[in-house]
């Protein structure tokens, strides 16, 4: 049985965290060590503060087991759901400087002539599709007006041939008996699969840096991946993140690049597949959010990378599920939203003007930790037996375990984060002076904390 929370709300969470570890292949006895602690609860439909804290639970649980495979003793896990809430936000506080906007000017839902969609146009080749099939200007009521003409299907499809991002706004219901929603409905939560046996790893696991040494390849962007990779940076691991020449996130580098250094690569090249050949055979872990043929197209299939390294941990992502007509579809958290019902769900039950989304990003957070905690199983998993693996999450499916539990009626608002920043050290970013939020996170011992601080994409060389 769980451990006592200070909130009734809290024990939802616990739904939520035993769906997540099972999922990971954890033991289920390793759920006595949980804790979720604290009130509050993000405003949603959704138990959007339950997924938060059950989803990095997860990542200490998996934490604590590698801790108990090397040396015997399973540290308690607790977590604080109140501070998991602002972690899925941001944990950064800038100091005497301001981050840019997460969103580009004409980023948005918008009325179509049957119902609304969603364009997500941050990317500068994303915005310049979405113009070109609605012939119009860069402004808000340029687009709108051209966007009025359009049935939002058809303008999904249109938008999606031309190579950019958006979704048309469905129900859940609808969603059901969508191809793709059939199709994510009979994956799992978590796909793994274990390789052959390879060479047994010399990691140390030091108590208080248990992932010191272990080198992590990062070929992920905004935000999910980075999420992940973060985590794993917070406990020592040497991540090594990759992005291609002209890629730049600006309003979330500040946010997720702490812990690692930051490369450039062009996969297009052949220098560039030869650099990034030689990275692949020497790292312990490998964390990508291509397309899913993003990589096959560049040569590098999965059987492909576990014959240039036998006992690679294979971690990836995509947004709209790994089966179905949509397995390969460019995809971001709001988009996922949009398709899926949740901001359809908000809608109806919160605000019948518009589409009502999550408060935060969660589909991202959420799936990051669990990546995060894919990774970390994976690693007891290797120091057992010697195997690689493979995990494949997305999106979709993340949704899909988030609404299956709707929030309290009578929901407890969360207080303002006050001085929660105030226990972390300032960290001199690129950008400046900054705080971070206290951790959510608590595994006895083992502190999360970051050996660099957050700087500029492309700063670093691409080698070990």
């Amino acid at each position: 049985m769980h451990k006592a929370s200070h909130s009734p709300q809290a024990n939802a969470g616990h739904g939520y965290l035993q769906s997540i570890w099972g999922a990971l292949g954890g033991h289920p006895s390793a759920l006595q060590n949980t804790q979720l602690v604290s009130d509050g609860d993000l405003p949603s439909v959704f138990a959007v503060t339950d997924l938060a804290a059950a989803s990095i639970a997860a990542a200490g649980l998996a934490l604590a087991e590698l801790l108990d495979v090397r040396y015997g003793r399973f540290a308690p896990v607790q977590v604080d759901r109140r501070l998991a809430s602002f972690w899925f936000s941001s944990s950064l506080r800038p100091v005497g400087w301001k981050a840019p906007s997460a969103w580009d000017s004409i980023a948005g839902d918008y009325a179509a002539s049957d119902g609304w969609i969603r364009l997500h146009t941050n990317a500068p080749h994303h915005r310049t599709a979405a113009l070109t099939v609605l012939g119009c200007t860069a402004n808000k009521d340029s687009v709108a007006h051209s966007v009025a003409g359009w049935t939002a299907q058809e303008l999904e499809s249109a938008i999606i041939e031309q190579g950019g991002c958006a979704a048309q706004m469905r129900s859940q219901a609808e969603w059901a008996t969508h191809p793709q929603g059939k199709a994510v409905s009979l994956e799992p939560l978590l796909w793994r699969a274990a390789a052959a046996p390879a060479a047994a790893p010399s990691w140390a696991i030091p108590p208080q840096r248990p992932l010191q040494g272990i080198r992590v390849l990062d070929l992920t962007r905004i935000i999910a991946g980075p999420v992940a990779t973060r985590f794993l940076a917070g406990y020592g691991a040497d991540v090594l993140r990759i992005d291609p020449l002209n890629w730049d996130e600006p309003a979330v580098a500040a946010e997720l690049t702490v812990g690692k250094r930051c490369a450039r690569l062009d996969l297009r090249s052949t220098e560039g597949r030869r650099v990034f050949r030689q990275l692949l055979r020497d790292t312990d872990v490998l964390v990508h959010g291509y397309r899913a043929d993003a990589l096959v197209r560049q040569g590098f299939d999965p059987e492909q990378r576990r014959r240039i390294n036998p006992g690679l941990i294979d971690v990836s992502l995509n947004a709209y599920g790994w089966t179905g007509p949509w397995n390969n579809r460019r995809g971001f958290d709001s988009l996922v939203q949009m398709s899926t019902g949740i901001a359809d769900t908000g809608m109806r039950l919160l605000d019948p003007s518009r589409p009502t989304p999550l408060p935060v990003q969660a589909l991202d957070h959420a799936t990051g930790y669990m990546m995060a905690a894919a990774v970390i199983r994976a690693l007891s998993e290797r120091l057992k037996t010697g195997a690689g693996s493979d995990t494949r999450a997305s999106l979709a499916r993340t949704a899909a375990l988030l609404v299956q539990g709707l929030a309290p009626q009578k929901q407890m608002v969360l207080a303002p984060e006050a001085r929660d920043d105030r226990s972390a050290p300032n960290e001199m970013t690129a950008w400046g002076r900054a705080r971070r939020l206290k951790a959510p996170l608590d595994v006895a011992g083992t502190p999360l904390r970051w050996d660099r601080p957050a700087g500029l994409l492309g700063s670093a060389p691409a080698s070990w």
